[in-house]
């Protein structure tokens, strides 16, 4: 009797040994994956054209701001964080490319769904049309990279005016500010 009991208790444990382990990992609650970062590929981008969007260009005595948006264009979510990086090109000969330094704020990490859309502003400093022409910058287009992407969009400036040019300057009054602020 003893043997059979020993051999009914020894099969319970088989059974239930293969029973655990016979549950696929599958079947486990799985933890959703986190999105992947947004590639150029996956965004569109353009300038905010609304009356409260557009940059004062016209005033000289302070500075002002313009928005550019992306908008997840991809079939699934995907996240955007840092600065995108802004080159302007000039209209006037002498203008050139003016790579755009990054502002001091924090950037955050957003989440774009499907058809999300998400902007940045360029604080700018604009001159008066008698200013100097060695003095200002004309913009002409924008060549604008997603964080951490190395693929730009160009987009045509199209408020008009002109910036004070301090494209070597420590500390310039036109600035890129990070997605999202």
């Amino acid at each position: 009797m003893k043997s059979k009991l020993t051999a009914v208790a020894l099969a319970a444990i088989v059974v239930a040994g293969t029973a655990a382990a016979a549950i696929p990992a599958s079947a486990a609650p799985a933890k959703a994956a986190a999105p992947a970062r947004c590639h150029t590929a996956d965004l569109k981008a353009g300038f905010a054209t609304g009356d409260d969007a557009k940059p004062e260009m016209g005033q000289t005595k302070k500075q002002t701001q313009a928005y550019i948006w992306f908008t997840n264009r991809s079939n699934h979510a995907c996240t955007l964080s840092g600065f995108a990086g802004v080159d302007m090109v000039g209209a006037q000969k002498t203008d050139g490319t003016w790579s755009l330094a990054r502002s001091s704020e924090k950037p955050e990490k957003m989440t774009l769904g499907q058809g999300d859309t998400v902007d940045f502003s360029i604080t700018l400093l604009p001159v008066a049309k008698s200013t100097p022409q060695k003095e200002k910058f004309v913009p002409s287009k924008f060549l604008v990279t997603p964080p951490n992407e190395t693929t730009h969009f160009t987009l045509k400036w199209p408020f008009g005016g002109q910036i004070l040019k301090q494209d070597g300057a420590t500390h310039p009054g036109t600035y890129v500010n990070p997605v999202g602020l």
